[in-house]
């Protein structure tokens, strides 16, 4: 993950319950037990590291506010629904003055619980579509938080200006999260734009990765990956797949490249753990009603285009100048 630039916040815009409760390793430090207090329960949806660096950014931001440790009860729902709503049952039940949910299938699984205790979201693509805040703009109840709606129109622009002869892509997301789907119907439209046809490839769950990517071999120019939770979870098994059959992949961020995907032109979740943290911080100290908070949006001269190079070494692609001069290179070890 490349160092983080500091960002205030911007408006306009999984440890199943044993074993997984309130550790931190976060740079905050010597805030101990002399900080400020609160309960802030934490439920992060998925183990992959765009929801891994939402939660850092997230708990370092506030513990450079000055709360301790002892504030945070992270639990982790490793990619299951069910334990996200009991994770969210119990920080209600508990009383906790705030609830940080990162992904939305946690975000909805808190707001079901909750009308009441505040909930500050990150990666959630739109929360109004998913049905957590009457608008981005106004949210009119408990909810706020960052959106992750990556550049997806860009992204397909990046796809076309690698591959200017490409002629069919495949939109690959699972069909279970609202927040894929959002992205994958940006895609489609992206691509009727730049004159791509497209191919619509779903998956339920991890099993399914492997044999769908393989149904796309001789298909398809390339593959695009929208940031999906469980296609997060299972890219090294589907760029292995794709790299290994010539199929570059282009993928909604930078987590994704490190685990074997082409490229993105992406966000930073970090970044959207600091603009989440924020809120909190003015929800806490302030009295802030996340009825009136507008989403938080990334803001899009931020992204940066990042490129696997052992992956483009594999698909033996040369890259255009004009994405090789703004690259940055991740190299994995051989």
């Amino acid at each position: 993950m490349k160092k983080p630039f500091t960002c205030t916040a911007i408006v306009t815009a999984a440890m199943v319950l044993a074993g997984c409760s309130g550790s931190t390793d976060t740079a905050g430090g010597d805030a101990g037990q002399e900080g400020k207090t609160a309960k802030i329960g934490i439920v992060q949806f998925a183990e992959h590291p765009a929801l891994d660096a939402s939660y850092k950014g997230f708990v370092e931001t506030m513990e450079d506010a000055g709360y301790s440790k002892d504030s945070f009860d992270y639990k982790n729902a490793q990619g299951d629904q069910s334990n996200c709503t009991t994770i969210a049952q119990t920080f209600v039940n508990g009383g906790d003055d705030l609830i940080y949910a990162i992904a939305t299938p946690a975000a909805q699984a808190a707001a079901n619980e909750t009308s009441d205790i505040p909930i500050v979201v990150s990666a959630v693509t739109d929360p109004a579509a998913s049905g957590l805040a009457d608008s981005n703009d106004k949210p009119g109840g408990n909810v706020t938080g960052a959106s992750d709606l990556t550049p997806v129109e860009s992204q397909i622009s990046l796809l076309k200006e690698l591959l200017p002869d490409a002629k069919k892509i495949a939109i690959m997301y699972c069909n279970a999260e609202d927040n894929s789907r959002i992205q994958a119907e940006l895609a489609q439209k992206a691509c009727e734009k730049e004159g791509l046809e497209y191919q619509v490839a779903t998956v339920t769950d991890s099993n399914q990765i492997q044999q769908v990517t393989e149904s796309l071999i001789g298909k398809v120019d390339a593959i695009y990956v929208p940031t999906d939770n469980l296609l997060a979870e299972g890219m090294s098994t589907l760029s292995k797949v794709a790299t290994e059959n010539h199929i570059p992949t282009i993928v909604g961020e930078e987590g994704m490249v490190e685990s074997g995907g082409l490229m993105t032109n992406g966000i930073d979740y970090y970044e959207l753990g600091v603009l989440a943290a924020n809120q909190a911080i003015d929800i806490l100290e302030n009295g802030a009603d996340p009825a009136d908070m507008a989403i938080a949006y990334y803001p899009d001269d931020k992204c940066e285009l990042i490129v696997n190079q052992s992956t483009l070494n594999s698909l033996g692609i040369e890259l255009p100048a004009s994405l090789k001069d703004k690259a940055e290179f991740i190299t994995e070890e051989e």
